[in-house]
């Protein structure tokens, strides 16, 4: 390991912060070598059923849901305490409590510097923006694919421009809310090859930043398209269930290309990663926590820079065992051979036609099937998938992973068996401990 810093975790009681019942919240305080830090765990207790020298709570109806929280912050901030110490020489508390609550881990903060020219015209900024969002990308600040999608925006603005008004370009004081409308119908209805809705809602929110940098550099006293909403209904992906998982790592393949394809898309569904964090894994990406080593893979994430951890389940094994000889992955350092994303998401299109899946196979749908199988099938808490998944924040699981009615119903049954005899007769009320 690079550091041989050590932890301490403590939980402490904020009676000050009591409300008119009396319960305070729980503080949870990260300690490193003498320097902390502090967040709330966002449970509270009674001030009199605290024990300060246990740091549990006790005589509590809640008690035991309680203390086990804590006890998972607890394990949790020294799983990632431990993956931190094979990656850092040096480990500070913030950088323990932002990977905790999936940012990244540490924040960097420079001087502004003001951009001493004249008004840019609306492509002119735009390729500002470009250079220097490509700026930060060969920091590894930022995502490569982003980066293409700011270059596809410049590309459409252009388009429109020169279909709507006739000209190669069109200064900043010029544009009213209604270019955010007339952009919409061109990209949705009047176009060679039209945009869905949601796609096109994405392409003026990103104009909506660029003006929102206009605004900010005080070329214009105030963004047009502001109140413009971009909100768009994002359509259901419906994930593979279990079953349809196991059809496709159990067909025989005979041609090579298909079956690497159908490997790299199950491994995918067991780890949850996107197609560039797959595509750059390697093994470095294998870490070893906790008191039995178990092998996790731990990556920041590409588009969000924060991590995603995940314990490398025995398919993920057995499929990284088979790709360890194999020329590509040996020569660039890879776990496991993916081809370009164009030609990955082609072969899978032609995988689900020889499985019988009877749906198009995508390289998103991987991740999606990832997140059902986590909370609907092992029944993992929203949380912890969203570490998984790297995701920023826990509404974007949200939209990843719905709850189905199976869960329903399996935690349904528990409750009935608690609250009801079984002839149907509400239980005596237990009394409290």
């Amino acid at each position: 390991m690079k550091s041989n810093q050590t932890l301490k975790v403590l939980f402490w009681h904020r009676k000050s912060k009591a409300d008119s019942k009396g319960f305070a919240p729980i503080i949870c305080r990260i300690s490193i070598d003498g320097k902390d830090a502090e967040f709330s765990t966002t449970l509270k207790a009674h001030v009199e059923h605290w024990n300060v020298e246990a740091k549990k709570v006790m005589k509590s109806a809640d008690s035991k849901k309680i203390n086990s929280v804590l006890n998972q912050i607890e394990n949790s901030l020294e799983v990632n305490f431990t993956v931190l110490k094979t990656q850092h020489d040096f480990i500070n508390p913030m950088m323990l409590k932002n990977i905790f609550h999936n940012r990244p881990i540490e924040s960097k903060k420079g001087k502004i510097e003001k951009i001493e020219q004249k008004t840019p015209s609306l492509l002119k900024l735009t390729e500002i923006h470009i250079k220097d969002f490509s700026e930060l990308v060969e920091k590894k600040l930022r995502s490569k694919e982003t980066l293409k999608q700011w270059k596809a925006t410049q590309k459409k603005i252009s388009e429109f421009l020169k279909f709507e008004f006739k000209v190669d370009d069109l200064n900043l004081s010029e544009i009213e809310y209604s270019f955010a409308q007339r952009l919409y119908k061109y990209l949705t209805v009047k176009r060679n090859q039209v945009l869905k809705d949601a796609a096109a809602m994405k392409q003026i929110k990103n104009l909506k930043q660029i003006l929102n940098i206009a605004e900010a550099n005080l070329w214009i006293t105030k963004n047009p398209i502001e109140k413009f909403k971009c909100g768009s209904e994002e359509p259901e992906i419906i994930p593979l269930e279990i079953f349809e998982v196991e059809k496709i790592w159990r067909k025989k393949l005979s041609i090579e290309r298909l079956a690497k394809v159908r490997d790299a898309f199950i491994f995918q569904c067991f780890t949850g990663f996107a197609y560039q964090d797959i595509y750059n894994l390697s093994k470095e990406h294998i870490m070893y926590v906790g008191s039995d080593k178990e092998p996790w893979l731990v990556k920041e994430r590409g588009k969000t820079k924060v991590t995603e951890m995940v314990p490398i389940l025995p398919i993920i094994t057995e499929l990284i065992e088979k790709y360890k000889d194999h020329p590509y992955c040996k020569v660039n350092d890879r776990l496991i051979p993916v081809n370009s994303n164009f030609r990955y998401n082609s072969y899978l299109k032609e995988l689900s036609d020889i499985c019988g899946v009877g749906k198009p196979l995508n390289s998103h749908l991987a991740r999606h099937t990832f997140a059902d199988m986590m909370l609907n099938v092992l029944h993992f808490p929203l949380e912890d998938v969203s570490k998984m998944l790297g995701h920023k924040n826990i509404r974007t699981t949200q939209r990843y992973a719905r709850v189905k009615k199976s869960r329903i119903g399996k935690k349904m049954n528990e409750a009935k068996s608690i609250l009801f005899e079984d002839n149907g007769e509400l239980k005596k009320a237990l009394q409290q401990t």
